[in-house]
């Protein structure tokens, strides 16, 4: 009787922690009127439009799911599955969507107090969760809509049951600990891959010590099986944007931001010099002070509070810090999922600190300093929340879009735009026209070399600002000046900004001649293909300008269906063929993209260009063994020439990742002249 009542209270405990952080949060999302931003943003379009994917799921219809990981082609989709679920039932606008927040929050807390209590029972479990919650690096994250909550909640859930399974039988080691922990592992790495930043390296530790015992090891294999089956799906449909993706968000944004290198003191000094700003630095001190008296020895050791499992925690927090150090692109965010482990590792020593008196009144003493502490604590998390609470929007951006709902009704409407600041970008306005089943998307496109004219004679509306811009691009005020001069456009409506700026609408005059539709543009372009790379640049050159103008990819649609048509009575009608295979390569559907290159092949014969695009498509969808085996078949048919040195590169790499001994040796001294024979084929056409 008397555990269950410590029990009850123990939870009870706990879901007061997590009510006052609730509390605290959407009373600062009520009053705090700001926009979301760039990131903020694109995470809530994301939930937005995974959660309408998923109402249109059919069972066994694998065209449905590939549809959904098109909607991921950079970031995984756990956290906008989720959160697209989810927004369903609590709302689409940015307070509403807090509750996911909120969840993750729960979700948190509670593995931060069952590892807490795992480790020195319910005080420690209890006290952690406490730190946590008053920690000021996680309260900005559980108002601000980012995957780094999300994140931090399934990394730390990860370890929490990594750490149940890799302790010495007969507390770990079970089957269920080792599913479990396994799928955990799989769900923080498909929220965001940077998960691998703080799973990988203690995984790794258990993966070793696991190796020793026959059933740790067909456990370990059992568990990288369920990653991979989990994983691979989502890899291999979006390696080659991932890839890409995150080349830029970490290697070219580091540069850009100037994160200092690998090599420099201040590299590896980041994130520590950050910490009492992240935990708040009365828990900090008192933690630390804590830990040193018990490394001084100061009290007998066999009074001291449990210390199994403390070891493998404190090892875990190194790796973690160690890997985010490691990481180019340094921010006080990508710290968020050391903070839980610091929580438990603080706690563990406040409560040596509480346990130095041995009188009640010496107790006493260290429980009011204590709460002293936690309640200065609460109280600076309270001022430096209010402190960035926004009482205004910073943007008619809201106005903007439902002017353009009124003009545009159910029509889906693309708004071009040249401002862009924080809460007037292409993100925050794509965010508003799609929530709550609006269909209004925003771009950015004319400010490079060559996309004025385009941008100009496609767009049907206009966003421009008088003034600055909000951007250091000089193309931007060009094009807004641009746009005010041109007799196609007139201006509907205007609301004032700030700094002495107006936003503007504008919209193409009812007299003003109707943009060229792109169907007959793509199809010269498809056709273009069979000349070799020669044609690339100038096909993803008026491509992706494109797609922004279209982002719903209309025009694919329409071409496919007449292509469709046109090969019903001529088999061999080359502009439809070539068309099919482009817009499967564009839509990643490399299998259909295959087949349309073989049937191009027959077509055209031995020479066609069709069979190099067909090795790429299979190379890219991991078909690396079939590649190679018909890049030989094609090598005895082609005697020389371009296509021939290309292939013939092409035939090692597959070879290389088919795992035959015969490609990295002839990768060696093919590779160089097939990219020299691209590159002149590419810039031949450009000068």
């Amino acid at each position: 009787m008397l555990l269950r009542h410590q029990n009850l209270i123990w939870w009870i405990a706990l879901g007061l922690i997590w009510s006052l952080s609730c509390v605290l949060d959407h009373t600062w999302l009520q009053i705090d009127q700001r926009l979301p931003s760039w990131d903020q943003a694109e995470y809530l379009s994301s939930a937005i439009e995974h959660g309408r994917q998923l109402g249109r799921l059919n069972p066994g219809q694998w065209e449905d799911v590939e549809a959904l990981l098109d909607l991921s082609p950079k970031v995984p989709p756990l956290s906008s599955i989720l959160s697209g679920s989810l927004m369903a039932l609590v709302g689409q606008n940015p307070d509403q969507a807090g509750w996911i927040l909120s969840l993750w929050h729960g979700v948190l807390l509670l593995t931060v107090a069952s590892w807490g209590r795992c480790l020195g029972g319910r005080q420690l479990g209890l006290l952690s969760a406490l730190f946590l919650a008053m920690a000021p690096g996680m309260a900005e994250h559980r108002v601000e809509f980012t995957l780094d909550l999300p994140l931090t909640g399934a990394t730390t859930l990860a370890l929490f049951l990594l750490y149940r399974w890799q302790r010495p039988g007969p507390q770990g080691a079970r089957w269920t600990q080792a599913i479990v922990a396994a799928a955990a592992i799989t769900a923080s790495i498909l929220i965001k891959q940077s998960a691998l930043l703080v799973v990988t390296l203690p995984t790794f530790w258990a993966g070793l010590q696991a190796l020793k015992e026959r059933k740790r090891s067909l456990q370990l294999v059992t568990g990288l099986g369920i990653a991979l089956v989990a994983i691979l799906p989502w890899l291999h449909h979006n390696w080659i944007t991932t890839l890409g993706g995150t080349q830029r968000a970490v290697i070219a944004s580091a540069a850009e931001e100037g994160d200092p290198g690998l090599l420099q003191l201040e590299s590896w000094i980041w994130y520590p010099r950050l910490l009492p700003r992240q935990v708040g630095g009365l828990m900090l001190g008192g933690g630390l002070a804590g830990w040193l008296l018990q490394t001084l020895k100061l009290r007998n050791r066999d009074r001291h509070p449990a210390t199994e499992g403390l070891g493998w925690l404190a090892g875990t927090a190194i790796c973690v810090l160690l890997a985010t150090s490691l990481s180019p692109n340094k921010d006080a965010r990508y710290i968020a999922p050391l903070l839980p482990l610091l929580s438990l590792i603080l706690a563990r020593g406040w409560l040596t600190l509480l346990s130095l008196g041995t009188r009640r009144w010496q107790r006493a003493i260290s429980a009011i300093l204590l709460l002293m502490a936690s309640l200065l604590s609460s109280v600076e998390l309270v001022k430096i929340q209010w402190s960035d609470i926004r009482r205004e929007p910073g943007s008619p951006a809201a106005d903007v879009i439902t002017s353009l709902r009124e003009r545009g009704g159910n029509d889906h409407i693309t708004v071009l735009m040249t401002a862009s600041e924080r809460n007037l970008n292409e993100q925050t306005l794509s965010y508003l026209g799609n929530v709550n089943g609006g269909s209004i998307d925003a771009r950015r496109l004319g400010r490079s070399k060559g996309q004025s004219a385009i941008a100009r004679e496609q767009a049907q509306w206009w966003i421009l600002a008088t003034g600055n811009q909000g951007t250091s691009r000089k193309s931007a005020q060009q094009l807004s000046k641009a746009v005010r001069h041109d007799p196609r456009f007139e201006r509907v409506q205007s609301w004032p900004w700030n700094k002495g700026r107006e936003i503007e609408l504008w919209k193409r005059k009812a007299t003003a001649p109707e943009p060229e539709r792109f169907d007959q543009r793509f199809i010269a372009l498809a056709r273009s293909m069979e000349h070799g790379p020669e044609a690339l640049e100038a096909i993803f050159g008026m491509i992706e300008p494109w797609h922004l103008l279209d982002p719903a990819f209309t025009y694919q649609n329409r071409v496919e269906g007449w292509a469709l048509a046109s090969l019903e009575s001529r088999p061999d009608n080359r502009d439809a063929l070539w068309s099919l295979a482009l817009i499967n390569v564009l839509r990643n559907r490399p299998n259909e993209a295959a087949d349309w290159f073989e049937r191009i092949q027959k077509v055209d014969g031995e020479d066609s260009w069709a069979r190099t695009y067909r090795l790429v498509v299979l190379i890219a969808n991991w078909q690396t063994c079939k590649a190679s085996w018909s890049a030989s078949d094609q090598m005895e048919k082609l005697q020389s020439g371009q296509q021939r040195e290309i292939i013939t590169a092409l035939r090692d790499l597959a070879r290389t990742t088919c795992f035959d001994p015969r490609g990295p040796i002839g990768l060696f001294s093919s590779l160089e002249p097939a990219v020299t024979t691209i590159i002149d084929s590419i810039e031949g056409t450009s000068r």
